[in-house]
């Protein structure tokens, strides 16, 4: 059996009760994929619940003819494969509609993959294609073996990167990746004839992306939100260790003060109970940005086991200006230049002129430890300015140094959003005095001659949720460049 796991978002079984249409109108895209996903089958305690997926699965195959509505799209299809053959392989029983439905869902993906999105879709895919190809026997299933085992080799090899991270550099779709790499090496102990071949590669390449998330883990242990990356979908890096042991894949939590992922541009820098992690990374490939946000240069950051300074996070892939929002420059705890994002992100999924980043520099000492980068996304505004920012975080701050160069007037924000249980409980002269639960307060000072302010903005730890929360930011309206503003975060 294939060990249960937890939602990829969230459970659906209220919604599906009640909605007569697999398709209905007015509900998003995101959410109606959800619905086919049949990710319950395969949730806690998902055994407790068997007679109603039957019944669940018995309904889809009646209420969803070949090839008609979202459910046959590629993506969903290839989840709900992979669902119901782990639900199979657990003991249940696949009735011989289902069977059937199953063989011809295989046969629609394998003629429509997704060659045009490639990322996470082809890979799930291929996955697809290799656990229909050992459930079932005969030429065919040979066949969708032999195709979903190329497109792994080739995909995976592309696509998770020496550091370990995966190419689009969402923590949570790196998550979800990972899961389905231990998947595979769990599926190599139930059918090692077909795919044990393939178990030490995989267990080599999951032991690699467990090392990565762990850094791009707070000490929460939820991940850190940059590019597309929300809770609920992906499972912990706690969870996914405790999974992966079980077949042989070893993780060690990184207990090293500074680490610097240099194939993503990721670096988490830890001392005493202060912890960030600084983006210096690409928005995302080339030619696959569709999950990246105008993030460069972003960080956040954590006090012991609370987050501190958080990214916006997502809450939706629906086109509109919540979607833009959420993938602006604005979203994130770095600067914004002319009311400008530093890569150009529009629709849901679509990125134009975009960001680079260059000059990482790394340091460490007894007392201190440093990250600094620059980035290009600005340079074509007149003056072609230039950000760089130097973040060295010690047991007892961490210094934010943003130096903006170039020439000209130009206005300049630099925002660091507030998770939303940070309270503000005073203002001073140079900043503010910030409680973090309890007895733990925290003093930010800004120094550089220019205009504190407090902001209004959003956090969205989920899809579907938006909460309020403070952003301190400073300000500098409409100056000449070279600037250099320091930002202070101390006990």
């Amino acid at each position: 059996m294939l060990s249960p796991t937890r939602f990829r978002f969230l459970s659906y079984a209220a919604e599906i009760n009640g909605l007569a249409d697999w398709n209905a109108r007015g509900l998003p895209r995101l959410w109606l994929y959800n619905l086919h996903y049949f990710d319950d089958l395969r949730a806690q305690e998902a055994a407790r619940r068997s007679a109603w997926h039957r019944t669940l699965i018995e309904r889809w195959v009646i209420e969803n003819p070949p090839r008609h509505g979202v459910g046959w799209e590629p993506y969903p299809a290839s989840l709900r494969i992979v669902n119901w053959i782990a639900w199979a392989l657990a003991g249940n029983e696949l009735g011989p509609l289902a069977l059937q439905s199953l063989a011809v869902q295989t046969r629609s993906l394998r003629a429509t993959l997704e060659f045009h999105l490639l990322g996470n879709h082809l890979l799930a895919n291929a996955k697809a294609l290799v656990f229909a190809g050992c459930f079932f026997s005969g030429r065919e299933a040979e066949g969708w073996l032999r195709k979903g085992l190329d497109l792994l080799d080739a995909q995976l090899a592309e696509q998770i990167l020496e550091d370990g991270g995966h190419f689009e550099l969402s923590p949570m779709y790196h998550a979800i990746i990972l899961e389905d790499v231990i998947d595979l090496v769990q599926l190599s102990t139930l059918f090692p004839e077909q795919v044990g071949g393939h178990a030490p590669s995989w267990r080599g390449l999951a032991t690699r992306m467990l090392n990565w998330l762990s850094v791009m883990t707070h000490p929460d242990g939820e991940i850190a939100f940059f590019n597309d990356s929300a809770f609920g979908v992906a499972r912990s890096h706690a969870d996914l260790a405790e999974h992966g042991a079980s077949f042989g894949i070893p993780s060690v939590r990184n207990a090293r003060s500074l680490n610097w992922l240099s194939e993503s541009g990721y670096a988490s820098l830890r001392a005493g109970r202060f912890g960030a992690i600084f983006d210096a990374a690409e928005i995302g490939p080339a030619y696959l940005p569709g999950h990246g946000h105008a993030d460069v240069l972003s960080l956040e950051i954590s006090v012991d086991d609370r987050r501190l300074v958080t990214n916006g996070g997502t809450s939706t892939y629906e086109i509109g200006p919540v979607r833009v929002r959420e993938r602006s420059s604005a979203e994130h705890a770095t600067i914004e230049l002319d009311d400008r994002s530093s890569s150009e992100t529009w629709s849901s999924f679509r990125v134009g002129r975009r960001a680079h980043p260059f000059d990482v520099e790394i340091a460490e000492t007894a007392s201190e430890l440093t990250v600094s980068a620059s980035h290009d996304g600005y340079r074509w505004l007149p003056g072609r300015p230039v950000h760089r920012r130097t973040v060295t975080v010690s047991p007892d701050a961490v210094r934010v140094v943003d130096l903006i160069t170039g020439a000209g007037d130009h206005s300049v924000v630099a925002r660091f959003p507030l998770h939303p249980a940070v309270t503000v409980v005073g203002v001073e002269s140079d900043g503010w005095r910030l409680e973090l639960g309890g007895s733990r307060v925290i003093r930010v000072a800004i120094r550089g001659g220019v205009e504190r302010c407090m902001l209004d903005g959003y956090f969205a730890p989920t899809f579907g949720q938006r909460v309020p929360r403070p952003v301190l930011a400073w300000r500098w309206q409409r100056g000449p460049l070279p600037l250099t503003v320091e930002t202070c975060f101390e006990l």
